[in-house]
């Protein structure tokens, strides 16, 4: 016998650790090899459909002005504090030790507490058209598969 008719692969008398284990039910998702975890919903018609070109406009109306606002509100004081220099460093009245930039700077937690709770409002209507699709999208999949 030569060299090529030996055979190395190791003799075990258990299967590989991607058999079921001994459940009689479906496999959780952690196990399933690459050919089982097909997807059951077909998402390029799903995002062909008009309510998804809805969820994606009212997404777009949301984030693009706000994350204008947010850019223009930070760098508003990189260019307050750099091309007007006097006007930053003069002092707040009533509040004597802290002056313009440090008041401007600290304002933009407010502001990103702000565009949070913004988001977070604007996220529930985003969160209800989305579940809605996805329920159409498997409820359609499941009619088409029966």
């Amino acid at each position: 016998m030569g060299e090529k008719d030996v055979d190395l692969t190791a003799k075990v008398s258990t299967e590989p650790d991607v058999t079921r284990l001994g459940r009689s039910g479906p496999k959780p998702a952690h196990e399933r090899t690459a050919d089982e975890d097909v997807d059951i919903v077909d998402w390029d018609r799903v995002a062909e459909t008009s309510e998804f070109d809805d969820l994606v406009r009212m997404r777009a109306r949301f984030l693009i002005p706000a994350t204008i606002f947010f850019l223009t509100y930070y760098f508003t004081l990189l260019v307050l504090v750099g091309f007007f220099p006097d006007l930053m460093s003069r002092t707040v009245p009533g509040l004597e030790p802290v002056n313009f930039a440090y008041l401007f700077a600290v304002s933009q937690f407010a502001m990103v507490a702000f565009v949070t709770w913004a988001y977070l409002r604007a996220a529930k209507k985003f969160d209800v058209l989305a579940g809605k699709i996805a329920r159409d999208a498997l409820a359609t999949e499941g009619e088409q598969k029966s």
